[in-house]
């Protein structure tokens, strides 16, 4: 019998959309039980959206002070302790994901399988390795618990809504490590669309030219109300922070739509976007790679280029 035991992410009360995603992974393996574990310090609202996943059995609740800051060293003992009896523990393959999945699957004694796109059986997967260009299957121990972390990109959400599952709180009889303790968290703010779970996303790259230059692509992306991302040349460059970089060493995302304006389309930057479902290049290099992946290009001056687009949408 296969039981999957899904952790969710959370920040400031709300429940990550890579949950959902990870919900969908752990219903590919045709479990009899995927239950939901919201380990935090308030869990009763997180708690009600995880219970309107499709597919989720129960939401497991742990209520500490300590649980205030998702802090790996603070969360993996206690996931461990619920994990017993389960067949599964199931991630997204977000920083969240990648820190605390492999302190769990060694307190677990077990090797932990990461950024698993398909499901080929309970305990055969498919993921990326070489930077996305080749892919490999995996095959784990059926007489051991998997860990994995789901690669979000590659699964679409599980519907939210028409679900209620039962919420059932856990007490936990474990010491939590003091080693560890949250000083501060540091994030950018912006009222666009965030770029991991926007389904339109406009990136500018090398191209762009210059900070200042990029207030074209800001513009353009608040006119279709997209969430801004970059290549790492921009981010090297210091036309953007490195919280937008999209590719291999920045975001893996998957939206519906993706603009790469000024783009070159290293393979490292397509990496990032493998997923997305219409890919549109602008750039003046009609010999550009990103022209062999992109479903819609434009070659041209992206000065000129993105004005007239502006005008065009109206």
């Amino acid at each position: 019998m296969s039981k999957i035991l899904v952790i969710a992410e959370h920040l400031d009360g709300k429940l990550n959309p890579a949950t959902a995603r990870a919900v969908s992974a752990a219903v590919a393996v045709k479990p009899d039980t995927i239950d939901v574990l919201v380990l935090s310090a308030e869990v009763d609202a997180i708690a009600a959206d995880a219970a309107k996943i499709e597919g989720v059995s129960r939401v497991l609740t742990v209520t500490r002070a300590e649980n205030a800051h998702p802090l790996a060293a603070v969360l993996a003992p206690q996931i461990a302790k619920v994990a017993a009896g389960y067949s599964h523990v199931f991630a997204p393959s977000t920083t969240f994901g990648k820190d605390v999945a492999p302190r769990v699957a060694a307190l677990l004694g077990v090797a932990q399988v990461s950024d698993i796109m398909s499901i080929d059986g309970s305990h055969t997967f498919k993921r990326p390795i070489y930077a996305g260009n080749a892919i490999v299957t995996v095959q784990a121990d059926p007489a051991h618990a998997v860990v994995a972390t789901i690669r979000t990109a590659s699964w679409a959400a599980a519907a939210n809504g028409a679900n209620n599952a039962p919420i059932e709180p856990l007490s936990l009889d474990i010491a939590v490590p003091t080693h560890t303790r949250f000083v501060e968290l540091k994030q950018g703010k912006s009222d666009r669309p965030d770029l991991q779970s926007a389904n339109k996303v406009v990136s500018g790259g090398r191209g762009v030219g210059s900070k200042e230059n990029f207030e074209v692509i800001y513009r353009f992306a608040d006119k279709i109300g997209a969430a801004v991302g970059a290549s790492r040349a921009a981010v090297d460059a210091g036309y953007v922070p490195n919280e937008l970089q999209v590719g291999q060493t920045g975001k893996i995302i998957a939206p519906e739509l993706y603009i790469a304006i000024g783009i070159s389309g290293a393979i490292q930057h397509l990496t990032g976007i493998k997923d997305a479902g219409t890919i549109v290049a602008i750039n003046k290099d009609g010999e550009a790679p990103i022209f062999e992946v992109a479903d819609i290009g434009l070659v041209g001056d992206l000065f000129k280029l993105i004005p007239e687009l502006e005008q065009a949408i109206g």
